[in-house]
């Protein structure tokens, strides 16, 4: 016992003392109002080169949903410089690896080079953000790519829709109410005009920010940002900035979705304040209670002891301007979706009324700092870290400080974001059933109900 305590201190005290390294960055902004933060760490020679543009599918006009998603595609289709089909071939020859990736707040792309390929980096991303191809041939090309994306992760992949059905039940009438894939009818529908459009829009330098992390030397890098991103001119049109304002619900919102699925599921999605705010790190740490690994509560509980369900999770869907705490269960044969939401409604309802016990709260403490640090175990982590912390906070200092942000978290604040959050007037409850048990086929039946079941 002792030999277990001395190792469980030993391991906070390496946390602790990890984090005392404060991650050290320089940030400034160009003239046309790209912001650069730049982070040196010679201990590896590679470096990552991230361009993080401030839009997402929130910031789509009803009527061309699934835009911005289209642009993370389309935007590899090359430049004048660099041929069709060649952005991927050229940096993986150099040895790098590369992607991006779309929200409903955010575009991110990010390559990972040899740091003597670094230049390569800055000029590949500088041609994107310049002179991207917008025309026909392209947009005809990621049409297809697009679509068959939608069809293998959502059309044709088991509970695949749920995030569409969430959005679309949780946010109507705002931005927030599609998903990022957003619809084939809208990107069909829209013009080559309609794309180059949307590309001057927000693919500008006063809507970026490029962050550079690895084995780089400060100076000499600010001289090549220069070089490949000085001459770009800022955008001159203004960018739509929409302001989300969760829609009242007049009690539990229930919805039955008929999918290509063989085992049934109960989704329930309480609507959660924007990232950053107090009552969201204390939504943080009620999802690692509730689903944080094999102790947790809905695992010991629902999974292990009364084997009702074969899976049980609880997601966070962290939004720049709201969210959802989404609890995702799976039945155990022999118990029905009434059955297991029933018991997910009683553990729910149990942290309201019962605090967390001291002991189980500093076990969540330490699963979160470590899960925190962890995310900055590489120059991409950090990279991407230093381009959020400045587009959503405003200060890419967090990434040195936001643990503290969580470390006030309390158990009393637990049971307090439960009872303002986790209630029957803030949630939408989806069933999954088979679409054998569909009375008529292709259709989704959709039904809203007051207050509790």
């Amino acid at each position: 016992m002792t030999r277990k305590i001395s190792f469980l201190l030993m391991f906070c005290f390496m946390l602790t003392s990890a984090w005392a390294q404060n991650i050290e960055f320089e940030e400034y902004d160009l003239d046309n109002g790209l912001h650069v933060i730049l982070y040196q760490d010679n201990s590896t020679p590679i470096a990552t080169v991230a361009v993080l543009y401030h839009v997402g599918s929130k910031n789509e006009p009803p009527g061309r949903t699934g835009f911005a998603h289209f642009f993370e595609h389309l935007m590899f289709e090359g430049s004048p410089n660099i041929k069709r089909g060649e952005y991927f071939k050229i940096i993986q020859a150099a040895g790098g690896s590369l992607n991006a990736n779309t929200s409903n707040d955010r575009t991110y792309y990010y390559q990972t080079l040899p740091s003597n390929q670094l230049e390569l980096g800055l000029y590949m991303e500088s041609e994107r953000m310049l002179h991207a191809v917008i025309d026909s041939v392209g947009i005809a090309t990621q049409k297809e790519v697009v679509k068959e994306e939608k069809r293998l992760r959502v059309d044709n992949q088991p509970y695949g829709s749920i995030l569409e059905k969430m959005l679309a039940n949780a946010y109507k009438g705002t931005n927030y109410e599609w998903a990022p894939i957003g619809s084939f009818e809208d990107i069909d529908a829209a013009t080559d005009q309609d794309f180059v459009d949307f590309y001057e829009t927000f693919y500008v330098p006063n809507n970026a920010t490029l962050s550079i992390a690895g084995d780089i030397d400060i100076k000499e890098t600010k001289k090549l940002v220069e070089a490949y991103f000085g001459e770009i001119k800022r955008g001159t049109k203004d960018i739509p900035r929409p302001e989300i304002e969760a829609p009242k619900l007049d009690g539990t919102v229930e919805a039955t979705v008929f999918d290509n699925i063989q085992v049934p599921a109960v989704i329930q999605g309480y609507r959660m304040p924007p990232q950053g705010t107090e009552d969201y790190y204390a939504l943080q740490f009620l999802t690692q209670l509730l689903s944080g690994g094999q102790s947790s509560r809905f695992q010991k509980s629902l999974v292990d002891e009364k084997r009702m369900a074969l899976a049980v999770q609880a997601i966070p869907l962290a939004l720049e301007d709201g969210g959802l705490f989404i609890n995702f269960a799976l039945p155990n044969q022999g118990y029905s979706t009434e059955d297991l939401a029933a018991e997910v409604d009683k553990m729910v309802e149990q942290v309201k009324t019962e605090m967390v016990p001291e002991r189980e709260f500093q076990k969540l403490k330490n699963q979160i700092e470590s899960n925190f640090i962890s995310g900055y175990g590489s120059v991409q982590g950090i990279a991407e870290s230093l381009a959020n912390y400045h587009v959503y906070f405003g200060n890419a200092g967090l990434i040195n400080t936001e643990i503290e942000r969580y470390r006030k978290v309390t158990r009393e604040d637990l049971m307090r974001v439960a009872k303002k959050y986790l209630v029957p007037e803030n949630k939408v409850e989806l069933t999954y059933r088979p679409k054998s048990e569909q009375e008529q086929p292709g259709e989704t039946k959709l039904k809203k109900e007051g207050g509790n079941r």
